[in-house]
């Protein structure tokens, strides 16, 4: 888990742990990324769907 956390995010789970505000842009990354994801895929199935 700590690995994963310093090459997603550059900072250690001790860090995210402690630090409120951290944990907060973390989570906001997060949230953004899947948000983004879950629009290309609507995207793809449009344009999947449209094909057929």
């Amino acid at each position: 888990m700590e690995k994963a956390m310093h090459s997603a995010h550059g900072i250690g789970y001790e860090v995210y742990k402690r630090k409120h505000e951290i944990r907060m842009q973390v989570e906001r990354r997060r949230e953004n990324d899947y948000i983004q994801s879950r629009r290309l895929i609507a995207d793809l199935d449009r344009k999947v769907h449209a094909h057929l």
